[in-house]
C-alpha cells in the first residue's frame, strides 16, 4: 500500500503514546515501540543534545538521573530544567511524536499526510494550539485534531456498538489521570455535553500509593536520583497484580519487597470512587441522570484497575464496559474519524412488523362506520318550512373525526420508519427525521379528512359548515398539538425510542374498538325504532355502549392491566349511567381528550422522561481486551 493512502493516529497520553496506521480499505495496525503497542513518553536528554525515547531512554537514565524526564507532556510557557540547564520544552514534548512520525513512515513505505492528534475534550485553545506546535516540531504535517471521547464513541460505532441518534454515553478515560465525559449521539456525529478531569485519579495516583504502601516513604518517588526507577518497578508490579496474587518487586537502593492484589485493592480504592464521583457530576453538568445513558465506557491504560467498574455502578446503577484494547480505543477512533465508512454510520432502523397494518386499519374502519352511521340516522326537523334543523350525535361526529386523525398518524409512523428502514444512503438512515416528516404530513391530512367531514355533514343536511367544524376541530387539537411535539422530538432525533417510533406511536387498538363499538350502540339505543317489545333490549343496548366507550377511556389513560381493571368500574358505569341524547356530545369529547391524554403520557413517559433501566442492563458487554501497557 501507498503511504498516502495511510492515516496516522497518535495519541500522546501523559505517561505513553500510541499510534494507529490505518488504510483506505478499513485496516489498520497498532504501531509497535521496542516490542510493545505503546511508547513510554519518558525522555532522556543526552548531554551532546540527543533526545532519547522508549526502553533507551529507561536504560540510559541510569548513567545521569538529572538528564531523564518521566513526562514531558505540558503547555508551552511552563519552564522545563534539565540538569540545572533549560531546554525548549516543545523538543522534548515533540520527541514521542517524533518517534510515532518514523516509525509510522518505515512501515508504510514513506511519509504519511493525513495526521490525526487526540487530545482531551477539556484542552482549550491554548493546548490545543500547543499540541499543533509540538507536531510541527515532531516534523508532522498540519494534525487534525479529534477529541478523546468522541474518538472513543466513532470507536465504539466500528466494533459493532449499536448507539442510537439521540442517545447519551459517558466514557470514563482513565491514564495516568482521569476524564469522564459524557455525550449524545446526534444525526451529524457526537457532540460533547460535559467533562469534568482530575489528574489525581488516575494511574498515577495509584502508582503513588502503592510505593508508598511498599517502601513507607510518601516522598520516594519524588527523589530525582531513584523515584523514577522506583516508579517503574511499581507499575510493573501494577500490572502484573492484576493477573497474579502476588509479586516480588525490586527497589533501586532496597530489598526487594511483596506486592498483592490486598495492597493493590487500598490503593486503587480512592482512585475508583472519585471516577464514580466524576462521572456523576458530568451527569449532573449535563443536565441528565443515569437513567438516561445507553452506557457507560471505560477507556485508557488504567481502565481495568480493580474496584473500578464496581465503584461506577454503586454511584450510577449501571456496570460500566470495559473497552477491547482500551489503551488503544481513542486513537482507532480518531484514525476512523471522518473516514469514508458508511457502515459506521449506519443505524439499523427496525422494519415495522406487520400487525402494525391493524393500527392503521382498525380506527380507519372506525371513522368511516361511525360517520356513516351518525350521518344516516341523524334526524331532520323544520319549523314552517323556514326554520330547519337536525338531531345529530356530535360525540359520534367527533369520534369519527378522532379515529381518523389517529389513522393518519399511524400511517404517517409507520411509511417514516418503512421508509428509513430501506433507505441505503449512507448518513441518512435515521428514523426519527422521516418519521417526523411523516407526523406533520399525516397531523395535516387528519385534520383535513376531520373538515372533510365536517363540510360534507353540512351539505347533506343543507345547514352551514361552523357547528360541524366546531365538533369536527376544536376536540381534536390537544392531539394535533401533542403530535406536533413528538415530531419536533423526533426531528430533532433528541431521544429514539427502544424499539422504534411505529411501536411508540401506535394506537391501543383495544381502545379504539371498545370506543368505537360503545358509541355505535348508544347510536342504535338514541335512533332505534322503540317498539314496546324491544324498548327494554334498546336501553340495554345503550348502556352496554356506554359502558363499553367508559372501558375505551381507560384503556387509553392507563396501560397496566390490573390499573384498567380498578379504573373500568367507576368509569364504565359512569359512562353508561349518563347516556342521554344530551350527554352523547360530551361522551365524544370525553373520549377525544382521553386520547390527547394517550399521546402526552407517551411525549413525556417513553420520551422526556422514560423509565429508568434496570441496574446494569444499559450497558453492552463487550468482550475483555488486552491488558493495558502503560499509564495512558
Amino acid at each position: 500500500m501507498r503511504a498516502g493512502e495511510a492515516r496516522l493516529s497518535i495519541d500522546c497520553g501523559s505517561a505513553s503514546t500510541v499510534a494507529i496506521l490505518a488504510w483506505a480499505d478499513g485496516s489498520a495496525s497498532a504501531l509497535s515501540f521496542d516490542g510493545a503497542p505503546y511508547l513510554p513518553n519518558a525522555v532522556y536528554l543526552g548531554a551532546d543534545g540527543q533526545v532519547w525515547t522508549g526502553h533507551r531512554a529507561w536504560q540510559t537514565a541510569g548513567e545521569q538521573p538529572p538528564r531523564f524526564v518521566p513526562s514531558p507532556r505540558r503547555p508551552a510557557d511552563d519552564e522545563l530544567t534539565v540538569d540545572g540547564t533549560r531546554v525548549e520544552a516543545l523538543e522534548v514534548a515533540a520527541a514521542p511524536l517524533r518517534r510515532a512520525a518514523a516509525e509510522a513512515e518505515r512501515f508504510a513505505g514513506g511519509p504519511v499526510r493525513d495526521v490525526r492528534v487526540v487530545v482531551p475534550a477539556g484542552w482549550g485553545p491554548r493546548r490545543r494550539t500547543w499540541i499543533r506546535q509540538v507536531a510541527h516540531r515532531a516534523g508532522l504535517p498540519q494534525p487534525r485534531l479529534v477529541e478523546a471521547p468522541v474518538a472513543v464513541a466513532e470507536h465504539l460505532l466500528a466494533i459493532g456498538v449499536q448507539l442510537l441518534v439521540g442517545s447519551f454515553i459517558a466514557v470514563c478515560d482513565v491514564g495516568a489521570g482521569a476524564e469522564v465525559t459524557v455525550l449524545r449521539r446526534g444525526p451529524a456525529g457526537f457532540e460533547v455535553l460535559a467533562t469534568l478531569a482530575d489528574p489525581a485519579a488516575g494511574g498515577t495516583a495509584v502508582d503513588r500509593a502503592l510505593a508508598v504502601a511498599l517502601t513507607g516513604s510518601r516522598d520516594v518517588l519524588d527523589d530525582e536520583a531513584g523515584g523514577w526507577a522506583i516508579a517503574q518497578s511499581v507499575r510493573a508490579a501494577k500490572e502484573a497484580l492484576e493477573a497474579h496474587p502476588a509479586v516480588t518487586v525490586p527497589l533501586a537502593g532496597q530489598a526487594p519487597v511483596i506486592a498483592n492484589s490486598a495492597m493493590l485493592d487500598e490503593a486503587t480504592r480512592p482512585v475508583a470512587r472519585r471516577v464514580a464521583q466524576l462521572t456523576q457530576e458530568a451527569l449532573a453538568a449535563s443536565e441528565l441522570t443515569a437513567a438516561d445513558l445507553a452506557g457507560i465506557y471505560c477507556v485508557g491504560g488504567s481502565a481495568h484497575l480493580p474496584q473500578l467498574a464496581t465503584a461506577v455502578a454503586e454511584h450510577t446503577g449501571i456496570t460500566p464496559t470495559v473497552v477491547p484494547e482500551p489503551q488503544l480505543a481513542a486513537a482507532r477512533g480518531a484514525a476512523n474519524a471522518g473516514a469514508a465508512d458508511p457502515a459506521a454510520a449506519v443505524i439499523e432502523v427496525p422494519v415495522p412488523p406487520v400487525r402494525r397494518a391493524v393500527a392503521i386499519a382498525v380506527p380507519g374502519f372506525a371513522s368511516l362506520a361511525l360517520i356513516g352511521q351518525c350521518l344516516l340516522t341523524a334526524q331532520q326537523h323544520s319549523a314552517l318550512t323556514v326554520h330547519r334543523w337536525v338531531s345529530l350525535n356530535w360525540g359520534e361526529f367527533t369520534m369519527a373525526a378522532v379515529f381518523a386523525l389517529l389513522t393518519c398518524l399511524a400511517a404517517g409512523t409507520v411509511l417514516g420508519a418503512l421508509i428509513a428502514a430501506r433507505d441505503s444512503t449512507p448518513g441518512t438512515r435515521t428514523e426519527g427525521g422521516k418519521v417526523s416528516i411523516g407526523i406533520l404530513a399525516a397531523v395535516c391530512l387528519g385534520a383535513a379528512i376531520a373538515s372533510l367531514y365536517a363540510v360534507v355533514a353540512s351539505q347533506y343536511f343543507g345547514l352551514p359548515v361552523g357547528p360541524f367544524l366546531r365538533w369536527a376541530l376544536w376536540p381534536i387539537t390537544p392531539v394535533v398539538v401533542m403530535a406536533v411535539g413528538v415530531a419536533v422530538v423526533a426531528a430533532r432525533q433528541w431521544r429514539a425510542p427502544h424499539g422504534g417510533w411505529s411501536a411508540l406511536l401506535a394506537a391501543p387498538t383495544g381502545s379504539v374498538i371498545a370506543a368505537a363499538g360503545g358509541m355505535a350502540l348508544i347510536q342504535y339505543s338514541l335512533t332505534a325504532d322503540r317498539w314496546p317489545d324491544m324498548v327494554l333490549w334498546i336501553d340495554i343496548a345503550g348502556r352496554v355502549g356506554g359502558l363499553l366507550l367508559g372501558v375505551g377511556v381507560v384503556m387509553a389513560l392507563v396501560a397496566p392491566l390490573m390499573f384498567r381493571l380498578i379504573l373500568s368500574a367507576p368509569v364504565a358505569v359512569i359512562t353508561a349511567a349518563i347516556v342521554s341524547e344530551q350527554a352523547a356530545g360530551i361522551l365524544g369529547v370525553i373520549y377525544a381528550a382521553a386520547v390527547a391524554v394517550w399521546w402526552a403520557a407517551r411525549f413525556w413517559t417513553r420520551i422526556l422522561r422514560p423509565t429508568p433501566p434496570a441496574a446494569g442492563q444499559s450497558a453492552v458487554v463487550l468482550p475483555a481486551g488486552v491488558p493495558p501497557g502503560g499509564g495512558g
